[in-house]
């Protein structure tokens, strides 16, 4: 003995204008006018004349609109040629000066960074990671003003290991110090000094 199986109800055509409860799957059909769903927004609702599709990117905001433009103090110009010559004169003992010289000044330009004094501790204990430190400071200032840093923490590279080439650390040093002298002038600062 069998039982006959009953058939599902065939679903009522989409534009019967049944109510949400009853329409197949919960959901009723569009009215009239409007674009099935899946095809982008109602009429009327969407971009302003002229401006482009919905695939079209937003806009970048500069750096300095999104992290403020620093107001602090500008730093001092540093001459390359000179700073190296006072390395070699004080048989290093210029680098601390330098670390906390520089450290003490972006800190005090932009309100954020390491500063003078934890630079200086740093650079006494952990010494060969300062190098890392103040190119990623130096790259800082200029990603803050929306530019493209032209130095970073990877121009440490030069500085360890690039020692073992000898030259690594002189290169290290003219790059980082000229992308902040530069950034210096490009802030109006035209005095250059030692200390």
């Amino acid at each position: 003995m069998t039982t006959p199986q009953k058939q599902p109800p065939s679903p009522p055509p989409a534009d019967a204008g049944q109510p949400a409860e009853s329409a197949p799957y919960g959901f009723a059909p569009p009215p009239p006018g409007y674009p099935p769903p899946g095809y982008g927004p109602p009429p009327g609702y969407g971009p302003p004349p002229g401006y482009g599709s919905y695939a079209e990117p937003m806009p970048s905001v500069p750096g300095y609109a999104r992290y403020g433009s620093p107001q602090g103090p500008i730093g001092q110009l540093r001459p390359t040629g000179m700073i190296m010559l006072l390395f070699f004169v004080t048989l290093g003992i210029w680098g601390f000066v330098y670390y906390f010289q520089t450290h003490e000044e972006m800190k005090r330009h932009t309100g954020e960074g390491l500063g003078g004094v934890l630079a200086l501790v740093i650079s006494i204990f952990f010494g060969l990671v300062s190098p890392f430190l103040l190119s990623h400071e130096v790259g800082q200032l200029y990603e803050r003003r929306g530019q493209e840093r032209p130095v970073s923490a990877l121009t440490g590279l030069w500085f360890f290991p690039g020692i073992l080439i000898l030259v690594g650390p002189f290169i290290w040093f003219v790059q980082t110090n000229n992308a902040l002298n530069a950034y210096w002038q490009s802030v109006g600062q035209t005095r250059t000094t030692l200390v």
